[in-house]
């Protein structure tokens, strides 16, 4: 697998891609290298959201991908390598993603049944197991950085919407109108689920099942201080009823991080998640079986979960990076302090 140093201060203009074969991959998913001989200083995993990408996926709209992931990754890189947190790390990636309209969380998001679009997020730092989450907010510009505001300034974990929004503007956390957050590509997504649903009318219709979709944006990170943090922010499925909310802002189930063991951002099928706690379970596999990091992901996802469920980004506490998922594609990239640098769709 080929190595890429990037200029701290500048996206690159190429971008090395993860290989797509090798001898610790499975069939349906990226797995990581063996563990490094001596653990990098700081390391930094995140993803675009699991799903299928189309196979004529056009090469513009690739290389925006792939440009926008090293434009995450960069960020990222720059405030660990200077000696930042990872929990600073973490949450200024994923509002940048949240700020992205090429992915689905923040501005790009996709829209609910009955047309509005709603965000859930979580943060949790891996010192000492606090976290914060936010679920069905409607107008905030960065859910993640809400969701570290409940952390960090309430005694709580988990708040969802009017509460929500409303502590967000006891904070100033900055609000935009509805149309700020619309893409054309999610209305016409939304306008499509609504005609395949067109015969089912009223309460049936905001029941009826959401689309299959590509979404969630996620950052872990390992600190030069030794420190771990997840991050986790979604605008949800197309269609999805009013007032669900997926794993995304639940800890446990679609974050999770202990600065023992790992920390674990989830992708996919929101639902299947939590009933597993699934980013919980891997840090217990790790703790009561004694399982590394790769066998832990690769368990919970490849046996607990179903095909096409969805995947995980994981980075451990000795710097083990481990990107796995049995959807067709994950957007997802990784970095270290030894120079590792890598972005890829599928």
């Amino acid at each position: 697998m080929n190595r890429h140093r990037l200029s701290p201060l500048a996206v690159p203009l190429a971008v090395v891609l993860l290989s797509l074969s090798g001898a610790c991959r499975p069939q349906a998913g990226g797995g990581p290298e063996a563990p490094p001989a001596q653990a990098p200083a700081w390391a930094l995993a995140i993803h675009g959201g699991a799903g299928s990408l189309p196979d004529d996926l056009p090469a513009a709209r690739r290389e925006a991908y792939e440009r926008s992931l090293a434009e995450a990754l960069t960020l990222g890189q720059v405030i660990l390598d200077e000696g930042g947190s990872a929990l600073d790390a973490v949450e200024k990636v994923v509002t940048l993603l949240e700020d992205d309209p090429l992915f689905n969380a923040g501005r790009g998001a996709v829209f609910t049944a009955d047309g509005r679009i709603t965000f859930d997020a979580s943060i949790m730092d891996g010192r000492d197991l606090s976290a914060g989450g936010v679920g069905f907010v409607e107008g905030v510009r960065h859910p993640i950085t809400l969701a570290r505001r409940v952390m960090q300034k309430t005694p709580h974990v988990l708040f969802v919407g009017r509460g929500a929004e409303a502590f967000a503007r006891e904070q100033g956390l900055e609000f935009m109108p509805a149309e700020w957050f619309w893409t054309e590509r999610r209305r016409e997504q939304w306008e499509r689920w609504k005609r395949e649903h067109a015969g089912t009318g009223g309460k049936a219709a905001a029941l009826a099942p959401p689309a299959a979709g590509f979404g969630t944006v996620g950052a872990v990170a390992l600190d030069r201080a030794g420190h771990l943090a997840a991050a986790t922010s979604t605008g949800g499925l197309t269609g999805k009823a009013w007032g669900r909310v997926g794993d995304s802002p639940i800890v446990g189930a679609g974050t999770y991080a202990d600065d023992r063991f790992a920390a674990i951002s989830c992708t996919g099928t929101g639902e299947r998640f939590m009933v597993r706690a699934a980013a919980h379970e891997v840090v217990a596999r790790m703790r009561h079986a004694g399982e590394s990091l790769e066998r832990a992901v690769h368990a919970v996802l490849d046996e607990e979960l179903s095909p096409g469920d969805g995947g995980m980004i994981a980075v451990s506490s000795r710097g083990e990076i481990v990107l796995h998922f049995t959807t067709p594609s994950m957007l997802r990239g990784a970095a270290d302090a030894t120079g590792r640098f890598e972005v890829a769709l599928r």
